[in-house]
């Protein structure tokens, strides 16, 4: 596991969600100085919502896009902060879409996510604007809207923390970590019109038990397959999921929203080239027939400490412990599991 230099994290971590609310927003030019004071008075927002039902769980993870970075913040950028990369594949396409701000609010209880977001709104209003608003939900047993139980792979306690924070690599930014949001659509009457063993073909798992087929019967096109990343030594390289359903009956619209994170956000790049670019060329993930990507947008998370009063960052040398988050987590030491609620 990496060691961090006694900075405290934002709670990236934790157990999952039955509810959840991503706010994407733009800022608009002037208000850089307010938003970055609004930023700094999060995490008393957050404690004071939470304070009211602490059994709930409510976290609020907080991303800053790239341009907006240089905007707000007078110290160079983290080591892997940059725009969203927009794929274009032979047949499907993964855009890039406007965001200099998420929020990823996530509890047991969905009003009080919804409590929180609407201070949010309220103390950026006239500052910045909502781009993208998305509820999310759990779905039976982790599954997404597909059928398919959804993160299964997803490491757990220490090897999560590994996987999701920012080490040595970039000492100045240890603690934090990067977040790639996509919003996805489903064309849920054509997928429902497979049979089930077709629909295994596309993700690679059986959709009763969600065992993973064998590799002679997992086709190369199938979205697990394509999504299994490795090093040169052949060790597996990983992100936390935490992707939630969403849907509207009224606009017959439901899909998944994709929320990836990691120490690096070069590993969930490799992912998205794979489904839509194709490995080789051309052997795009065939989930893509049925899930269209709508949005894309790159953050980067820094440190509660960071957002606090960024005049904090420095490089530390000295090793130490990490401190528990503003929130009351768990530290990263004695993480809790970490599933996430869509995305193989």
């Amino acid at each position: 596991m990496t060691q961090l230099h006694h900075v405290e994290p934002q709670r990236i971590l934790g157990q999952p969600a039955t509810a959840a609310i991503i706010l994407v927003l733009t800022v608009r030019q002037g208000s850089e100085d307010e938003v970055r004071d609004v930023l700094a008075d999060l995490s008393g927002l957050v404690r004071a919502v939470r304070f009211r039902a602490p059994e709930s769980g409510l976290i609020c993870v907080t991303g800053i896009g790239a341009e907006l970075w240089d905007r707000v913040y007078d110290v160079p950028r983290p080591a892997g902060l940059h725009p969203f990369r927009e794929l274009q594949g032979a047949v499907h396409h993964a855009p890039s879409t406007p965001g200099d701000l998420v929020f990823h609010i996530r509890a047991e209880r969905f009003d009080l996510c919804f409590e929180l977001a609407q201070h949010i709104g309220q103390r950026l209003s006239e500052r910045a604007d909502v781009v993208d608003e998305t509820h999310g939900f759990r779905y039976f047993d982790e599954r997404d809207l597909l059928g398919f139980v959804d993160g299964t792979e997803s490491p757990v306690d220490e090897a999560a923390a590994s996987v999701v924070y920012v080490g040595d690599e970039d000492p100045a930014h240890a603690g934090g970590s990067y977040l790639i949001v996509q919003k996805y659509t489903h064309d849920l009457q054509t997928w429902n019109s497979l049979s089930v063993e077709s629909q295994e073909l596309v993700i690679g798992r059986r959709k009763l038990d969600d065992i993973e087929l064998s590799d002679a019967d997992k086709p190369s096109n199938s979205h697990v397959a394509l999504n299994t990343i490795t090093d040169a030594d052949g060790s597996q390289r990983q992100i936390v999921r935490e992707n939630m359903p969403f849907g509207s009956v009224g606009d017959g619209v439901a899909g998944t929203y994709f929320i990836g994170y990691a120490a690096t956000p070069d590993v969930i790049e490799e992912m998205l080239e794979n489904m839509f670019i194709g490995k080789p060329e051309g052997n795009y993930d065939r989930i893509l027939d049925f899930s269209t990507a709508i949005t894309g947008t790159l953050f980067y998370i820094p440190t509660a400490d960071f957002l606090d009063d960024p005049t904090t960052l420095s490089v530390l040398t000295e090793p130490g412990p990490v401190d528990t988050p503003h929130d009351g987590s768990l530290n990263i030491g004695s993480l809790n599991r970490t599933d996430d609620h869509g995305g193989n």
